[in-house]
């Protein structure tokens, strides 16, 4: 097992790796803000587990920094990076406090998670590049499309004044058979 991190400085939130991801993997960020993990939780107290996601292999997804997990969660998974394995020792600060989550876990419990992120993904419907990002794609793509109109307004131009042109031919050329038939009728 790594070395234990203290990622709140106060023994709030620790941290081994148990797994080390590979150094090219991605990690958590605000572009990527929903994790998938799979994780097992246990009391220290009686190392009984908790919960887990192994037994049926789900996945538990969350986005992060929402505050819909425990605050070791928000702090620790932005620690990590996919692939990684790691255990945290959350205190009941960062866990559920004197409250507790009846009934599995009583109060100022003290919780160890093994946690594996499995994925970080951006939210739907966001690109992954950052709201400046977007908006000068979008930019470019207006852009494009007004170039693309305009250049579409030429043609239909062009082809209204080709057309144009040609119907002044046939009538030109109507005209001068007319004169014709006129002519071969007089020398009858």
């Amino acid at each position: 097992m790594g070395d234990v991190i203290d990622l709140t400085g106060d023994g709030g939130v620790l941290k081994a790796i148990i797994r080390k991801a590979k150094s090219d993997a991605i990690a958590p960020a605000d572009n990527l803000p929903i994790v998938d993990v799979h994780y097992e939780g246990i009391l220290a107290e009686t190392e009984e587990v908790f919960d887990t996601t192994r037994e049926d292999n789900t996945v538990f997804s969350f986005e992060l920094g929402k505050g819909t997990v425990i605050k070791a969660w928000d702090i620790a998974l932005r620690t990590m990076k996919v692939g990684e394995v790691a255990k945290i020792t959350c205190k009941p600060d960062y866990a559920y406090g004197s409250a507790g989550s009846p009934p599995d876990i009583p109060p100022d419990a003290t919780l160890i998670f093994e946690v594996e992120l499995v994925a970080c993904r951006p939210r739907k419907g966001a690109s992954m590049g950052s709201v400046s990002d977007e908006k000068a794609r979008l930019m470019e793509l207006k852009k494009q499309r007004e170039i693309a109109a305009a250049l579409k307004e030429e043609e239909k131009k062009k082809r209204e004044e080709a057309k144009a042109a040609a119907a002044a031919r046939v009538q030109a050329k109507l005209e001068s058979k007319k004169q014709q038939g006129r002519g071969k009728g007089k020398a009858k």
